[in-house]
């Protein structure tokens, strides 16, 4: 199939961007950043880029509802999806439909044979979003890093505000296998003269000193802002002073109230171009809303989706667990993709499971029930207790939980998207129905 008509479905343009390159993901900018010019892609709005390991999506999330409610036509591009492609690029808080992804598509890879360059699924993903964004005369563009930064597909355009959420050991074999060689590559996107947001207290040097030789404005939590949290709100300070009495985020977790000062610290850096008041930012802190992070689907049992797929975010997950204990059992439905730290997310998590359901994950990198059972035996206390079952996928699992959890249980979804989407994608058919 040939992908020069425009008439072409989604789908067979995404079974046909998959396919394109050799390599799934290759780190580089040049191709990338040829097909931006033959598209005549120019940034026409101030474009923030958020990276980091852990909290990305929080933050996206989090600008996009502040600066929604405040007046402005915000294009935000983030990945990888839940259940639809659609949910990676979204205009004004919707969806692009599958007729502005095709067209979007077809323009790209015109330019792309123009150029006679392959380009990988992230890539070409990329250049349609940024399509969509100038075509639709977005206000601001509220960039994702998908892998890294430096290197990322998304740094081809320059970040007028870069914001960096943590730093923690992930995709090693990409990144490096240290916190500082993974940092000055997420420090990639700083840009000269233009702020560099950092949520993560405990730096990498790299960072630092990458900020100095761009000589970016570095803004680093607990020195040039931070915040205080209260029973039922949270104050923010700065260099401008104090905000004080800010709700506390819809989202749910330990570690949002750092994501919001970092997202709080980048628009008032960004004050001059996009002023937002406060009653925007008490309004968009309230309606924000993110699926797949801590996110609670219902209470008796209660049921909680956590797209955690490396230790530090399956840390966080712990944290949030042991605040909201239940007086029953927490089944735990668990499935990763091999290539992730199976283990380390076992230890982080495994005083606060009762019962693990494994299942397998239909995907190349999907790591099956067997694996997860390998990595689970590795701790001498859940080898002995043997609760534990397995699934072949993760629908079963999760319908084995529900059948199994009384109301003062909880299940626990986590390990990657794939994991969180499937159920996701079940709930939905069982309310259709």
């Amino acid at each position: 199939m040939h992908p020069d008509l425009k008439n072409n479905s989604l789908a067979q343009w995404l079974e046909y961007l998959a396919q394109l390159h050799p390599k799934t993901i290759d780190m580089t900018l040049e191709r990338a950043a040829q097909v931006r010019v033959e598209l005549g892609l120019t940034q026409t709005c101030p474009v923030i880029i958020v990276g980091g390991t852990n909290g990305k999506g929080s933050v996206c999330a989090m600008l996009e509802s502040i600066l929604t409610i405040a007046g402005y036509h915000v294009g935000c591009y983030t990945s990888p999806h839940l259940n639809r492609y659609n949910e990676r690029i979204r205009i004004r808080q919707k969806e692009v439909t599958n007729q502005q992804l095709c067209e979007a598509f077809f323009h790209v890879n015109q330019a792309r044979e123009n150029r006679r360059i392959s380009l990988t699924f992230f890539e070409f993903s990329t250049l349609a979003a940024m399509h969509l964004f100038v075509s639709a005369q977005v206000d601001v563009a509220i960039l994702e890093v998908g892998l890294g930064g430096r290197l990322d597909a998304v740094n081809i355009f320059d970040a007028d505000c870069a914001i960096l959420t943590s730093i923690a050991l992930d995709h090693m074999d990409y990144l490096g296998d240290s916190r500082d060689a993974i940092g000055y590559e997420k420090a990639g996107i700083f840009r000269q003269n233009k702020p560099a947001i950092c949520a993560e207290a405990d730096l990498p040097c790299s960072i630092v000193q990458f900020a100095e030789n761009t000589r970016a404005q570095l803004k680093i939590i607990n020195q040039n802002f931070g915040y205080t949290e209260k029973v039922d709100h949270w104050n923010f300070w700065s260099h401008k002073g104090w905000r004080r009495t800010l709700p506390l985020p819809a989202l749910r977790g330990a570690y949002q109230l750092q994501n919001a000062s970092a997202c709080l610290m980048a628009l008032e850096m960004l004050g001059d171009q996009l002023p937002v008041s406060m009653q925007a930012i008490r309004e968009g802190l309230l309606k924000v809303s993110l699926p797949g992070r801590f996110q609670v689907t219902s209470n008796q049992p209660m049921i909680i989706l956590d797209v955690a797929h490396n230790p530090a975010a399956a840390q966080a997950l712990a944290k949030n667990l042991k605040i909201t204990q239940p007086s029953g059992k927490t089944y735990a439905v668990f499935a990763m993709l091999r290539d992730k730290d199976i283990y380390g997310v076992i230890q982080e998590l495994e005083q606060h499971i009762d019962i693990w359901l494994l299942s397998s994950i239909d995907a190349y990198r999907g790591a099956n029930a067997d694996e997860l059972l390998q990595n689970l035996y590795k701790l001498k206390a859940i080898r002995e207790s043997h609760n534990f079952h397995k699934f072949e996928n993760i629908e079963s699992a999760y319908v084995f939980a529900c059948e199994q959890a009384d109301k003062n249980d909880r299940i626990c979804v986590f390990g990657s998207f794939y994991t969180v989407g499937a159920v996701l994608g079940h709930q939905e058919l069982r309310k259709g129905k």
